[in-house]
């Protein structure tokens, strides 16, 4: 980014009416940071800033990055094709200005555990903290970016909610705390003596290994890293031997799928998980097993009716 500001002719510019722009659209600066990041590797290729290139310049580009990609996502070529999006409609100009492809949408069903799966991951985290990020996430459904926001004054134990502030779409909603889950947390609050946020990140390192000017700076974050989450969900998912690929959105995903055999309604759900679309909710119905209907192979039916006849007399 700032490399492009100081080597291309009028990026400066252009990148502070997209920032501008994406946050009036009320998208989060994660955002802005994640494909201005590509707008600028654009710029930087060319020289240029993006709004003056040739379509057919744009086209050898991404064909370019698209036979880079080693991953069948082809994620970095997505997410220059969105940056590119984003910043011509901050722009007031159509899609078609760059000639930009259309990106279809892979529908692909969720990955969801079991809940002996759920219990063994309990089961096998052996540190306290570790145990309360798996219970919080599947226990409450919440995002990665969620359970590593939660700060004391969101818990509310008597009354048995969470309070999720400023979720995805800078949403707020309650959720339902599990007394297993408050029992645990009285006991870390106790033994850790957190201040704001309920996981740190640097509970296990000397205040010395860190920078007094990066302590006092307004914009230090002292929560418990995006990245750390992820490895203990990662890590412990396999020593509990689960052969699934299991990521922090793989709990959040069982929450509602286990709800929705609990019973419980779909517009319920909807409001617990945050989604603003019912149709998001819905895709949960594809995977969760109904007690009513839960879905069977017609053989077992053909061998249930037929086989006392297999073998005539």
């Amino acid at each position: 980014m700032n490399r492009a500001s100081s080597e291309v002719t009028g990026f400066s510019e252009l990148i502070q009416r997209f920032e501008r722009n994406i946050s009036i659209q009320g998208k989060s600066p994660r955002t802005f940071d994640n494909y201005s990041r590509h707008v600028a590797a654009v710029a930087l290729h060319f020289g240029k800033i993006p709004t003056e290139l040739d379509p057919e310049d744009i086209k050898d580009y991404l064909f370019e990055l698209q036979q880079r990609s080693k991953t069948p996502s082809q994620t970095y070529f997505k997410h220059t094709v969105f940056g590119l999006r984003f910043l011509l409609k901050a722009e007031g100009l159509p899609y078609d200005f760059l000639h930009l492809p259309a990106i279809p949408k892979v529908k692909k069903l969720p990955t969801i555990l079991s809940r002996q799966e759920v219990w063994r991951m309990l089961q096998t985290a052996q540190l306290l903290k570790h145990k309360l990020l798996i219970g919080l996430i599947y226990g409450c459904g919440l995002r990665c970016m969620e359970v590593r926001n939660i700060e004391l004054h969101h818990l509310d134990f008597d009354r048995q909610m969470l309070h999720v502030v400023q979720g995805k779409g800078q949403k707020d909603r309650y959720v339902p705390l599990s007394e297993h889950l408050i029992r645990g947390l009285k006991t870390f609050i106790s033994v850790e003596n957190p201040t704001q946020y309920l996981f740190n990140g640097n509970q296990n390192r000397n205040i010395e290994e860190i920078d007094q000017v990066s302590l006092n700076r307004p914009d230090f974050d002292s929560r418990y890293s995006q990245r750390g989450v992820q490895w203990v969900i990662k890590t412990i998912s396999k020593k509990a031997g689960i052969t699934k690929d299991v990521h922090t959105r793989t709990l959040r995903h069982s929450f509602a799928t286990h709800l929705l055999e609990d019973g419980v309604s779909i517009i319920m759900v909807q409001k617990l998980l945050g989604h603003e679309r019912i149709e998001s909710t819905m895709e949960y119905l594809h995977v969760c097993q109904l007690s009513d209907q839960k879905p069977h192979s017609p053989l077992d039916t053909v061998f249930a009716l037929c086989s006392k006849n297999a073998n005539p007399k």
